[in-house]
């Protein structure tokens, strides 16, 4: 009917269907973080598993040399593609700052922090890396080209032992990131949005998977099985749950942690 009054409740109701500041910055950050954390997977699998994996093997110092001088610009190629990973992480760990401040701001702080000491950490233990080819290209060094092999390999495994003690943090972050997924779930904090408990427990694990594999390279020697190969799951979902549902993101403003949202015009 023509000019019948609107209840609160109706009103009410209506406001909330119109995204807050803060719901539209949660809802950017949740893609910004989800395309971050994809390209992130997929620069680390080609530098890791292409180029690392195809032309390094522990142990063999020459074999390593002959096929890095053999394809150095590739060499390169992952180096540059490390460093693109650890720039996103700082990226990723912004992001998720800023879609989990309003659950907890203290927690999501943290999570942050781990993730941004982690990527400079990684950016110390990849410059190992840099290294690599001047070692095995240098001349009149009054090395041997064994004892150049020798120290290349060094570098490189120097790289894997930072990145390894290094990952620690990132299963720290992931674990708060965990928690933070299941306390908006538990207290339905969004109103919108589907945030399933088994997401933050997934991730949990997940971060408790990189903290034992660390934890098992430092404590035992030739430790070779990895917790994370399967406990990854959960960082996949954690991307999907980014880009499909985070940015449909709407905030209950009683369960905001910290800073009030006013969802009134």
């Amino acid at each position: 009917m023509a000019g019948a009054a609107v209840t609160p409740d109706q009103e009410r109701s209506v406001e909330y269907q119109r995204p807050s500041t803060t719901e539209t910055s949660v809802g950017r950050a949740s893609v910004i973080a989800g395309l971050a954390l994809l390209l992130m997977t997929v620069l680390a699998v080609f530098a890791n598993f292409v180029v690392l994996d195809g032309l390094v093997t522990r142990g063999d110092a020459t074999g390593t040399a002959t096929a890095i001088l053999g394809a150095e610009g590739t060499f390169r190629l992952g180096i540059a593609a490390l460093f693109a990973v650890a720039v996103l992480d700082l990226t990723v760990a912004w992001a998720l700052y800023t879609v989990f401040k309003p659950v907890h701001a203290g927690v999501a702080l943290l999570s942050g922090w781990f993730r941004a000491v982690f990527a400079g950490i990684f950016v110390v233990a990849i410059s190992q890396l840099m290294s690599v080819p001047q070692l095995l290209g240098a001349t009149g060094t009054g090395f041997t080209t064994e004892q150049q092999a020798t120290q290349a390999l060094l570098s490189i495994e120097a790289f894997y032992n930072i990145w390894d003690g290094a990952l620690i943090l990132v299963g720290l972050h992931l674990v708060l990131v965990g928690y933070l997924l299941y306390k908006s779930a538990a207290v339905q904090f969004y109103t919108s949005g589907y945030v399933p408990k088994v997401l933050g427990m997934l991730l949990i694990l997940a971060g408790i998977g990189y903290v034992v594999d660390s934890f098992g390279r430092v404590l035992f020697a030739g430790y070779t099985f990895e917790v994370a190969a399967f406990t990854f799951v959960g960082e996949v979902l954690l991307i999907l749950w980014l880009l499909i549902y985070g940015r449909r993101i709407r905030l209950d403003e009683d369960s905001v942690d910290d800073e009030p949202i006013s969802v009134t015009t």
